[in-house]
């Protein structure tokens, strides 16, 4: 196994946990706080679309897929306390751009070769990710990191535990 095995199979497993963990909730309970001040699921998962787009697309721009217009500006700190339906997309949506973003992840880590991930990272991201492949194994650990945060909601709602 090389790094990039290593890596594409971390984003699997987070991937396989993610989808686990939002599989049985409807668009409603995306916007549930499990807990005052929490972020909710929905602005999670659009936190992690826009994130994922701008960090891998930083390495290779062009490489990612364009996100309808003023995605980033609806994910922000500043838009994290926002609990309008209104401003938030449906599951389905979600789940489909966070695969469209997954596979163009993917596919770049594919063209990358090990003198391509010790290169460092955009100068925006460094002091953070050091290297472009610090930026990729990123992308497992933050939607781990964050689907982690998902089954405190999944309790508050009564859901089965999954893993």
């Amino acid at each position: 196994m090389d790094s990039r095995d290593a890596i594409r199979q971390s984003m699997g497993i987070a991937d396989m946990v993610a989808q686990g963990y939002l599989g049985d909730l409807e668009d409603a309970d995306l916007l549930i706080r499990p807990v005052d001040g929490a972020n909710h699921i929905a602005w999670q998962l659009g936190h992690l679309i826009n994130s994922e787009n701008q960090l891998v697309g930083s390495i290779r721009p062009g490489s990612m897929p364009e996100l309808p217009e003023g995605f980033a500006e609806q994910y922000t700190k500043e838009t994290a306390s926002v609990d309008d339906p209104a401003k938030f997309h449906t599951k389905d949506q979600y789940l489909q751009m966070l695969k469209d973003q997954r596979e163009a992840t993917l596919s770049l880590l594919d063209q990358l070769s090990d003198e391509d991930l010790d290169q460092p990272a955009p100068e925006q991201f460094r002091e953070h990710f050091p290297t472009v492949g610090h930026i990729m194994a990123l992308q497992a650990i933050h939607t781990t990191m964050h689907a982690g945060q998902w089954t405190v909601l999944r309790r508050k709602l009564g859901k089965p535990v999954l893993f």
